[in-house]
């Protein structure tokens, strides 16, 4: 649930955004390793790949929008140490989502119960499962229905809460496993309740640029 609910539609912007897409299939069809390994002889570059096969390389962000990233990560990850069921990830983490795509969220948290089973085989690979809680943190380069789609996404492969933050506009759009969104505009906080209890992120830090506070 929400923190300072006041509600408004957010406008869509046109398509684009910082991100270069290669069609590989059918001529190149990467396996889930060999893919890995293209990552990992490219460490310094942001990569992902969509449910179709293709790769999407994005462009580094800026100062602002990595400082902003900090912090919600350290945030994050101070609760997760205090609640113990969980593990926080942030965004160099990978995860293989159910429909065969390959995403990396600002920042995600997954329950133990859920990595457990999995942590011999996959700890130093891509976790093959979507995180129970996702964040993406639009920079002003990024297309906005771009990132709505994928939030979209991470809710069909089974996030159960997601956070679209938008610094620019001062707006959060809260995606619920029911299939609900919040659009909340310059709200206060956010709480995690109840797929994370407890966890409440200001977000007046968020909005104030990071080299004024």
């Amino acid at each position: 649930m929400a923190v300072a609910v006041a509600s408004q539609q957010i406008d869509v912007a046109p398509p684009g955004g910082a991100r270069l897409v290669l069609r590989l299939r059918p001529a190149i069809d990467l396996t889930r390793d060999q893919f890995f390994q293209f990552c990992q002889l490219n460490r310094d570059v942001a990569i992902e790949r969509n449910d179709a096969g293709d790769i999407e390389i994005m462009a580094p962000t800026g100062g602002e929008t990595s400082a902003r990233n900090a912090r919600l990560i350290a945030e994050l990850l101070r609760w997760a140490d205090q609640d113990r069921s969980g593990a926080a990830f942030d965004s160099s983490a990978g995860f293989e989502l159910p429909n065969g795509a390959v995403r990396s969220p600002d920042a995600a948290w997954a329950a133990h119960s859920r990595l457990a089973p999995i942590a011999a085989e996959w700890g130093r690979k891509f976790l093959p499962l979507c995180p129970d809680f996702v964040v993406e943190i639009a920079s002003p380069s990024d297309s906005v229905p771009a990132l709505q789609r994928k939030m979209e996404e991470y809710r069909n492969n089974g996030a159960r809460l997601g956070w679209l933050i938008l610094p620019d506009r001062r707006q959060l759009l809260v995606y619920h496993a029911d299939g609900a969104v919040e659009h909340l505009a310059e709200p206060s906080a956010v709480a995690g309740d109840p797929v994370l209890p407890g966890f409440v992120l200001q977000l007046t830090p968020i909005w104030e640029s990071p080299f004024n506070i």
